[in-house]
């Protein structure tokens, strides 16, 4: 499966990553990396609960 993140910067400076095709996965981070990388983590997690 391949999904896209969007990133999108706040105007306090953090970077949020989200993927659209899976609800809820939306994630914070310092660097567009950081939020991706922990946007991808939670993407997993709520894919192996819906197993």
């Amino acid at each position: 499966m391949n999904f896209e993140i969007e990133f999108e910067q706040e105007e306090d400076g953090r970077w949020i990553a989200e993927i659209l095709e899976i609800p809820g996965v939306l994630a914070y981070g310092v660097t567009p990396l950081q939020a991706g990388e922990r946007a991808k983590a939670l993407a997993l997690r709520v894919l192996a609960e819906r197993m």
